[in-house]
């Protein structure tokens, strides 16, 4: 028998889509088709063997359940094997650039993960005495320091949950700042390049919100907005920098305005990370800021939570601060301010954002990020931020659009529109080709400002090769969506889900699972 001297053929063959053979399984190679957790298995079964419960009396009061709660059995491989599966399906920052404008989503330091497990600090209740927390709230304590230092501002509120929860507690107190002086306002001015929510929570506390134009530039039409000011005007809520990836140059200018008509200054600090170590808020005449601890110093964001929106404030808001907040004492122990030992001296305060104290696994985090980082670091951080952003801006110079691409130098986003796109061809368009190319979409359609808006933020976490490889990838897309690739309008290819049809979606969600009813001819 003689040897075969011809390998095998390792080339591939091109082959169309639809002449690809559906697989028994409905899997395709390592791209695997999950089920529902419902669908694996039934009620029916179990995953272990449990000893009969005893009888005992109910303490549920009526409330016990009175049906099978629908959950099917699964054993202990087949549960990690579904959440494995889906997590392969999932997108997130360990596998590469998240481009998600104005959400900062950089990388977690593991370190962080490591000190807020540590004994003492992931396994705290919030009813414990102080005499057991102490170390925990000086980290609270710590953190405050920082954040106030950082801001120049005067006071911190720990307790809120988020950004627009701290946007909340910044208006309330300045509601309570106004009340206090008899002086009912009820107006709030809310520019258009300020995030949506800051309108959304003015409404949230019973004011009337009017819109502030922007310039041809992107910034606040200053002249507008002092047209506008008057003794009905409780505040501007303003972001910077601002949605469109811009720093508003006239900053202490507005607030001077707003101040001489005996109006706050609400600032969105979303965006601090842009700024941070660099910039002091408090210089610019801001009276209240929420700081994202889950944007600005890398603590876990998205999902729903966890999530930390502190708020700084004004000496002229300090007094209104919301409960608790942790004080230093005279012999170096800390005290936790609530309502029982609030006194005269903090008589003003509004009341509660939240039953306890605020995400602690959130102030451990931001505060590892911060005593690793130094202030030095910090600066390095803000500055590398905008670093990024500008090369992305500039390395996309005459592939896509930057309607304020000439209004100096961009911070931590860049943006750009879907000007110049094949008729028919638009923003999702791009975004879902994005998706085949290996990388989350970026932010869409948002600021409204923009037509078709794409808001890239690369943060300072990501190398310039990571850059370059998504830069490369979204001038490709983008070529195919200016010359009308159809193929386009099918993406993504490559993914777990085809493309759905998201109005449809939007207007008649499915939210629940109901088990499919049996067939006739099966019985």
């Amino acid at each position: 028998m003689s040897m075969l001297k011809e390998g095998r053929p390792t080339a591939p063959v091109a082959v169309e889509d639809d002449a690809i053979p559906a697989t028994f399984t409905g899997n395709r190679g390592l791209m695997l088709e999950e089920p529902l957790l419902f669908e694996l298995g039934d009620d029916r079964m179990t995953g272990v063997d449990l000893d009969a419960a005893p009888e005992v009396a109910s303490r549920l009061g009526g409330l016990a359940r009175t049906a099978p709660i629908g959950l099917a059995g699964l054993s202990e491989p087949e549960t990690v094997r579904h959440y494995t599966r889906l997590s392969r399906q999932n997108y997130g920052i360990d596998l590469g650039v998240f481009p998600l404008g104005s959400c900062t989503m950089k990388h977690n330091p593991r370190l962080n993960e490591s000190v807020a497990r540590l004994p003492g600090f992931g396994d705290l209740h919030p009813l414990q005495p102080l005499s057991t927390v102490q170390g925990a709230l000086g980290v609270m304590n710590e953190l405050s320091h920082w954040l106030i230092t950082l801001t120049n501002m005067t006071a911190v509120a720990l307790s809120p949950k988020a950004g627009a929860h701290g946007e909340l507690c910044g208006l309330l107190a300045i509601r309570a700042a106004l009340e206090a002086k008899g002086d009912a306002r009820s107006v709030i001015l809310v520019p258009e390049s300020a995030h949506g929510t800051n309108p959304a929570t003015a409404a949230f506390c019973g004011y009337r919100v009017e819109d502030i134009p922007a310039t041809e530039d992107g910034r606040v039409n200053v002249e507008a907005l002092k047209a506008r000011l008057g003794p009905d005007v409780a505040a501007v809520m303003i972001t910077n920098p601002n949605t469109c990836g811009l720093f508003e140059r006239d900053m202490k200018v507005i607030a001077d305005a707003v101040h001489a008509v005996g109006a706050f200054v609400y600032c969105d600090g979303a965006n601090f990370n842009a700024i941070v170590g660099r910039v002091r808020p408090g210089d610019l005449g801001v009276d209240a800021m929420h700081i994202n601890l889950h944007k600005t110093f890398s603590t876990p964001h998205g999902g729903g939570g966890p999530g930390s929106g502190p708020v700084v404030l004004s000496a002229a808001l300090a007094p209104y601060a919301p409960l608790p907040f942790v004080e230093r004492q005279a012999d170096g122990s800390f005290l936790l301010i609530e309502e029982e030992t609030a006194g005269e001296h903090h008589a003003g305060s509004f009341g509660r954002m939240t039953a306890f104290h605020g995400q602690m696994g959130m102030f451990t985090r931001a505060l590892t990020y911060m005593l690793s980082h130094g202030a030095d670091g910090l600066r390095q951080v803000s500055g590398d931020a905008v670093l990024n952003a500008n090369y992305v801006l500039r390395s996309l110079e005459g592939v896509l659009d930057a309607p304020f691409g000439e209004a100096g130098p961009c911070m931590h986003e860049a943006l750009f529109s879907d000007k110049g796109l094949a008729e028919g061809f638009s923003t999702i368009d791009v975004a879902k080709g994005l998706i085949d190319e290996g990388f989350h979409p970026m932010t869409m359609y948002f600021p409204l400002v923009v037509h078709g808006a794409m808001l890239v933020e690369p943060t300072e976490t990501e190398s310039k090769a990571g850059l370059d490889q998504f830069i490369g990838a979204l001038r490709s897309v983008a070529a195919r969506a200016k010359n009308g690739d159809p193929s386009l309008k099918g993406a993504p290819h490559f993914a777990p889900r085809r493309r759905l049809d998201e109005t449809l979606a939007a207007r008649r969600p499915v939210l629940s699972w109901t088990p499919p009813v049996d067939s006739e001819a099966a019985e």
